[in-house]
């Protein structure tokens, strides 16, 4: 029972995934696959939940997982925020689908067969299970990118999508290979063992590890590995844009920070001279700079939203450089990604909201003016789009502020202040979303959007809002968790 209680939240996403593809190929009605998908992903953040409050310390047998599968409160927090994610974007999916005439019930598997992928990633304690979690996770983002049969757009960037991705995964099993090769584990607390110990292998494990980098890098769509992200964002159905930006890239942290802090954090490993901070530091410095500076140049909202990620990875890559030397390290990436899925599950929501079919809003142009004529859909973009740039008293503020304490902590100003001037920067591409809803009026003859009604889309705002002013208002309790969800280290 002890095993059954630790495996609930994932065993509750996969029997559920398995239940829906029976309906769905034995019943005609595509109705209610989106509330029921929903239900079943936040049942499984209520039994992460209750799994953390019980104590994963207090469950009997759950070692004979390791290193296979890690039952600890990283993996509870992890399991019940990829759940709420995919939740989340469950009951978008649930609204935009049907506008637009391309409800199909296979979105919904592939939706909760990804998430069982990422709760996986989330928890592996091997190269071979965190490479079958990677897997299971990718092929349905690649299959939801190209959802959209009819659209050349889509199925360009679901192709761009799986080829880059399949390489990224290649070189990264190929990285863990040489890894395998050089300590003679796959379970990443024995590569770290001897990798601490050093050895005639050292050259083939720096290999292995700048190979792993990259395939990880990939995945959190860091520069100058993030070419993928724009078109698979822009081709994707919003719902499935959704998704990726909150869900699979919280697995991709979750999964570098796994390797990192469990296979090289011996002092060698974790060394300016010698071992990944400096490369992380710059790829984050890169993917900042770069994505705020593209991000401004873009015309499509929702291209400028696929930028926009990009950038929050680089704010996130701080805070992973800043984990050896900080004590809130850990716990400011885990309330940046927390804060971060509820405010970009909401911006993507409210663009959703604010386009009916065949009236979308796509460009700048394309809200102009909305803040007047719709001001219930232009209110919470608004605060989506001040979340994201960081400005109190939203959830954003927070989360930046503790990456930004955490590696101020850690003796790394120098990235402080560049991160923080990267955060200044970003907020006018965001402000921008403000400036046309509310001080533009659509040129003459120009595509005007127009809102959509759908109480799922409407009920996601609500959640998403209230989250966003109560993790700004007070942010404690959910520091206070993400602080419990610590790794087991060298």
């Amino acid at each position: 029972m002890d095993l059954l209680l630790a495996l609930s939240p994932i065993l509750l996403v996969s029997v559920g995934a398995l239940l829906l593809m029976l309906v769905e190929a034995m019943s005609k009605n595509r109705t209610g696959f989106a509330l029921g998908s929903a239900a079943v992903l936040f049942t499984g953040t209520a039994a992460a939940a209750a799994v953390a409050t019980y104590g994963p310390e207090n469950l009997n047998g759950i070692d004979s997982l390791a290193p296979w599968y890690v039952v600890d409160h990283f993996t509870l927090f992890f399991s019940g925020l990829l759940c709420f994610g995919g939740g989340l974007a469950a009951l978008l999916a649930g609204g935009y689908l049907p506008e637009h005439n391309i409800e199909r019930g296979e979105f919904y598997a592939l939706l909760l067969f990804s998430t069982v992928g990422a709760m996986m990633v989330s928890a592996a304690g091997d190269a071979l299970t965190l490479f079958l979690g990677l897997e299971t996770m990718s092929l349905g983002a690649y299959a939801m990118t190209a959802f959209r049969r009819a659209s050349q757009r889509s199925m360009e960037a679901a192709i761009k999508y799986f080829l880059l991705g399949s390489f990224a995964a290649a070189l990264l099993l190929f990285g863990f290979s040489l890894l395998y090769g050089a300590t003679g584990h796959t379970d990443l607390i024995g590569i770290g063992q001897v990798v601490a110990r050093g050895g005639n292998y050292v050259p083939m494990i720096v290999i292995g590890l700048v190979l792993v980098l990259v395939g990880l890098c990939f995945k959190v769509s860091a520069v100058p590995f993030h070419a993928w992200t724009p078109d698979a964002y822009e081709g994707a159905p919003t719902p499935a844009t959704t998704y990726m930006a909150s869900v699979v890239k919280a697995g991709a942290f979750a999964m570098l920070l796994r390797v990192l802090m469990m296979s090289f954090s011996d002092p060698r490993a974790t060394s300016w001279a010698t071992g990944w901070p400096p490369v992380l530091a710059t790829l984050a410095v890169l993917t900042m700079t770069v994505a705020n500076l593209v991000a401004g140049r873009q015309e499509s909202v929702k291209r400028m939203l696929a930028y926009s990620s990009i950038a929050h990875a680089g704010y996130l890559l701080v805070g992973v450089v800043a984990a050896q030397r900080s004590t809130i390290g850990i716990s400011g990436v885990l309330f940046y990604l927390l804060s971060y899925t509820v405010s970009t599950a909401g911006a993507f929501g409210a663009l959703i909201l604010c386009g009916s079919r065949g009236k979308e809003s796509v460009s700048y142009e394309d809200l102009a003016g909305i803040g007047r004529r719709h001001p219930a859909a232009a209110l919470p973009f608004a605060l989506f789009c001040v979340s994201l740039a960081g400005v109190p008293p939203t959830a954003g503020f927070f989360g930046k502020w503790y990456v930004f304490k955490g590696a101020m902590e850690g003796g790394y100003y120098w990235l402080t202040i560049i991160a923080f001037v990267n955060s200044v920067i970003g907020a006018y591409y965001y402000l921008r979303v403000l400036v046309y809803m509310y001080m533009r009026e659509p040129a003459p003859g120009a595509p005007v959007a127009t809102p959509m009604r759908s109480g799922y889309v409407a009920t996601v705002l609500v959640v998403c809002a209230f989250l966003v002013l109560a993790l700004g208002l007070a942010p404690d309790g959910a520091l206070d968790l993400a602080s419990k969800a610590k790794l087991a280290t060298l």
